[in-house]
């Protein structure tokens, strides 16, 4: 009796799991741009045959026909929509080979067809790739740092289309995504103790993602870690807590920034009006994740951008290197020589054979020299090797006369005492 029961049990999961899969896996997806003209050319019925098999998830019988389509009628009024189909049906394949081969399709439907209308939505179908494939804050921002670029590209290129203000909220949730992922490297440097690293981070993410949902609280931390580092940073420090009273008037660590503004005998600034009512409109309409949704987050490899900004323009150039506050700037000599070397070509060989080496004199003394226009212009004042270079070549041609001289004289002589030949 157990027995069949547990039959009957597993009989009834069956039957529940197939018909989930057959109202979700094998339902007929409807395909986002069809062609509604109504014809029997030949061409339009490859068109619609390949777009049934794509909405029935038949994806490489679909580019087969596709391929067939444009390979056959290369004059045909479907080819652009075709190649957007080729791209789509790599879209809904899905995968990491997928998703490559799609973003690739669509990169060349851009380049091809630059000026129609469904290039917006190639280039927003490439933000979405990228987007997809996001990982957490703590992970590699790889994906998160691509799905920036190609998401501005859809402000960039095509401001005026349709897309543009989707690919806008998804830019801010990514830009939440990469400034966490900063923000988590400020906290630990901070909470370990190396101010100057956490600084370095702090600073570079409030200013490239100001509407980061935690900005304020990197901000708090950015005004401590510059405390820390000595007086020198007193100015650093003050700026920080003044820019959470001016820009995050709402802000729960504003009331606090303020007292530390008082400490320091710093002025106060006024809260902005803008950025108070955006503040405003940001905790009216955020969403909080629900429970069921924490619980699954844990599971999933995807960022939570439940608390990314509803508003704002978000940052149009991103996060870029900086150089930490602690590295010296060198400030340029206002007058003086600056220590460039400069090279000269020689007009003729006379100076480098009358002049001596400038190696020669040691450095002090020609420095003294060149100080000195006495020194310099009197001739007793220079170096005796300076002033006759000659006479080491005069004093060793004499000798060279006096030694041919002697030998040639005893040759004579010798030729005198020698005996006549006797006939």
């Amino acid at each position: 009796m157990l027995f069949s029961k547990s039959i009957f049990r597993s009989l009834i999961l069956a039957g529940v799991v197939l018909s989930l899969l057959s109202t979700s896996c094998f339902r007929k997806k409807k395909y986002e741009n069809p062609i509604t003209k109504d014809t029997q050319q030949p061409d339009k019925v490859l068109f619609d045959k390949a777009i049934a098999d794509i909405e029935r998830s038949r994806f490489e019988v679909a580019r087969l026909t596709l391929n067939t389509l444009m390979n056959t009628y290369d004059t045909s009024e479907y080819l652009a929509k075709a190649k957007l189909a080729i791209a789509d049906s790599w879209y809904r394949e899905a995968g990491s080979h997928g998703l490559a081969q799609a973003e690739a399709e669509y990169k060349d439907f851009i380049l091809f067809y630059p000026n129609m209308e469904e290039s917006a939505e190639a280039q927003e179908k490439v933000c979405m790739i990228h987007y997809k494939q996001m990982e957490k804050a703590d992970r590699d921002p790889k994906h998160a740092s691509r799905a920036e670029d190609e998401c501005r590209l859809v402000l960039t290129q095509f401001p005026n289309s349709k897309f543009a203000p989707e690919a806008n909220q998804k830019l801010r949730e990514i830009q939440e995504v990469l400034a966490m992922h900063e923000f988590v490297v400020e906290e630990f440097s901070h909470h370990k103790g190396a101010f100057p690293a956490a600084a370095n981070r702090g600073q570079a993410l409030v200013d490239a993602y100001p509407l980061f949902s935690r900005a304020d609280e990197a901000l708090w931390k950015l005004g401590d870690s510059y405390g820390h580092m000595g007086p020198r940073f007193v100015d650093k420090s003050a700026a920080a807590y003044a820019r959470i009273v001016k820009d995050y008037p709402l802000s729960s660590y504003a009331d606090v920034a303020k007292g530390k503004l008082e400490e320091m005998e710093k002025p106060i600034p006024q809260a902005d009006p803008v950025a108070y009512a955006r503040m405003k409109y940001e905790i009216e309409n955020r969403t909080k994740p629900s429970m069921l949704s924490r619980g699954l987050g844990i599971l999933s490899h995807s960022p939570d951008v439940t608390m990314a900004a509803k508003s704002g323009t978000p940052s149009v150039e991103g996060l870029r290197p900086t150089t930490p506050a602690t590295v010296p700037v060198i400030v340029p000599a206002a007058a003086g020589p600056t220590g460039d070397i400069s090279i000269q070509t020689a007009g003729s060989s006379t100076a480098l054979d009358n002049n001596p080496d400038a190696r020669a004199n040691p450095p002090a003394a020609a420095g003294a020299a060149a100080t000195t226009p006495a020194a310099a212009t009197t001739p007793a004042a220079a170096t005796p090797a300076a002033t006759t270079p000659e006479k080491p070549a005069a004093d060793a041609a004499a000798k060279t006369d006096d030694t041919t001289a002697k030998t040639t004289g005893k040759k004579k002589k010798k030729k005198k005492n020698t005996p006549p030949p006797t006939q």
